[in-house]
């Protein structure tokens, strides 16, 4: 599997919406790869890690979210979903997984039907290794702000909208991969 032929095959164009796509995920991968290789008792598989990095936001193109380039229908809260159907449809459900949980700090049934989230109802909470650290990597970048780099309490206050459980989650894991 080359990611790169999977994000060429989905944006063919090098337009803008490409160009912050592969800013950020290759951000998102550097510091997971960096996560990966401070903590070997993790055993957590790099390349496994290094691709579902790059293909975690491969679904935003389906998105309605014009400030970052996203000329889709769908609600950008869709997007992990999308990207999961996407890499399922190339036969990557492992890889489709961590596109379907990396959203927030994983989302549960509780929370989908608490705030009637536009979500297939199921439980979208990172499981593996791997799953936790990009989705841990993923929020210290914003693609409406491709330049900054949150610290991890600025990460922590950012998570405080979607509740106490994702700002613990999130410290729990800051504790494990810093």
């Amino acid at each position: 599997m080359n990611y790169n032929d999977i994000i060429n095959k989905y944006y063919p164009e090098d337009n803008a919406l490409k160009k912050l796509l592969l800013k950020h995920s290759s951000d998102v991968s550097r510091k997971a790869l960096d996560i990966v290789r401070r903590h070997p008792e993790l055993g957590a598989d790099a390349q496994f890690v290094h691709d579902a990095a790059m293909l975690h936001d491969i679904g935003v193109c389906m998105t309605d979210a014009p400030g970052i380039h996203c000329h889709g229908t769908d609600p950008y809260i869709l997007h992990g979903i999308d990207g999961g159907k996407m890499l399922r449809s190339e036969g990557l459900d492992e890889l489709a997984r961590v596109c379907e949980r990396h959203t927030g700090t994983g989302i549960t049934i509780d929370q989908i039907r608490s705030r009637k989230l536009p979500l297939p109802e199921a439980d979208y909470s990172p499981e593996t290794i791997e799953e936790q650290i990009v989705c841990y990597a993923d929020k210290f970048f914003s693609k409406s702000h491709p330049e900054r780099v949150r610290t991890v309490e600025q990460t922590a206050k950012s998570l405080e909208k979607f509740g106490e459980e994702s700002v613990k989650r999130f410290c729990h894991w800051a504790k494990m991969f810093e």
